[in-house]
């Protein structure tokens, strides 16, 4: 299964309140914030990040509000490393199995863990994200979101 297959399958399993549309591919977040007719701040970033230090090797879905910067000593303290990176196609691709830019803010992958910053539960009702694909994505429920994400909740933004 595609991400983009695994993402919707993990929504309707858990009943999940949102909606799928299909639009231009783009790369940038105000850009798709309007073509979705969304708030920059709703859109659900999801950086892929490689930590090391403190006998640490680990890889992280870093999630964050769009219109905020990740501050990577804390994407790294959040799994007890000492520094972060984020990191490269190659390792995106084998751990998301997306480009940069459609990579959904949930992991699929047992060598990724997930770590959420708590301002995106706390803005809007509603947040937004590339579905796999940068020519779809899912405006999802918050609340869904925050119940189905399993992953840990740690302020990661500057």
């Amino acid at each position: 299964m595609t991400t983009h297959e695994k993402l919707l399958t993990l929504l309707d399993q858990h009943q999940a309140r949102y909606r799928l549309m299909s639009h231009e591919a783009t790369g940038k977040c105000e850009a798709v914030a309007a073509i979705r007719g969304t708030e920059v701040g709703q859109g659900a970033k999801a950086l892929v990040c490689h930590v090391k230090g403190n006998g640490i090797k680990q890889h992280v879905l870093a999630v964050l509000p769009a219109d905020q910067q990740a501050d990577l000593s804390k994407v790294a303290e959040a799994v007890g490393g000492r520094r972060a990176s984020l990191a490269s196609p190659a390792e995106v691709d084998v751990l998301t199995g997306c480009v940069f830019g459609a990579i959904p803010p949930f992991s699929f992958h047992a060598d990724l863990m997930l770590v959420v910053d708590p301002s995106l539960f706390e803005r809007y009702d509603e947040i937004a994200f590339n579905a796999g694909v940068l020519e779809k994505s899912v405006v999802l429920n918050t609340e869904d979101y925050k119940a189905i994400h399993n992953g840990n909740v740690m302020k990661i933004i500057q």
